[in-house]
């Protein structure tokens, strides 16, 4: 009897490049002329999967966030795998903003690829396993048209294809 080949489906950030972006963003913000007096910062909150944008007002929040945007991009973490917050008033006449870190896919996510995947008519299963979807099947065509047709749509956060299996 043939087994069943697998892969899981799972939305991560790296947070060791999000680190990395958020050094990079800084070291550009204490540099550029636009922003010398802007009292601006960008901060990491490793244990809320959150980052901290602060700034002098809402113009310069905006040039930070950007600046942000284009170090995670360049270091290969999508902006998918974020949710921002909204603008804060903070002390002094400053702004603040969190933007939280996508971990995991959510609930109403797998849901959805779990009804791709059974309107696809592929001979396949797919399982929610915590933050994670499973999919198995015999046919290892079968697995790779499904993972065709996932990175064809776009489901609003950022999917990567992990413990390919086949047995």
């Amino acid at each position: 009897m043939a087994q069943d080949n697998s892969f899981d489906i799972v939305s991560k950030v790296e947070i060791q490049e999000v680190r990395n972006a958020i050094d990079q963003a800084l070291k550009e913000i204490h540099q550029r002329f636009d922003l010398k007096d802007s009292h601006s910062e960008i901060k990491l909150q490793e244990a809320d999967k959150e980052i901290q944008l602060a700034s002098k007002d809402e113009y310069k929040l905006e040039a930070v966030k950007e600046i942000l945007g284009q170090k995670l991009v360049k270091r290969g973490v999508s902006l998918k795998n974020l949710t921002y917050g909204k603008v804060e008033p903070a002390a002094g006449s400053s702004v603040r903003q969190k933007i939280t870190l996508q971990q995991g896919i959510p609930g109403e996510k797998a849901k959805e690829i779990v009804k791709l995947v059974k309107d696809s008519k592929k001979k396949v299963q797919a399982s929610i396993q915590g933050d994670t979807v499973r999919i198995s099947g015999k046919d290892r065509d079968d697995l790779q048209a499904i993972i065709a047709l996932l990175r064809g749509k776009d489901l609003g956060v950022d999917l990567q294809f992990t413990n390919y299996r086949t047995n």
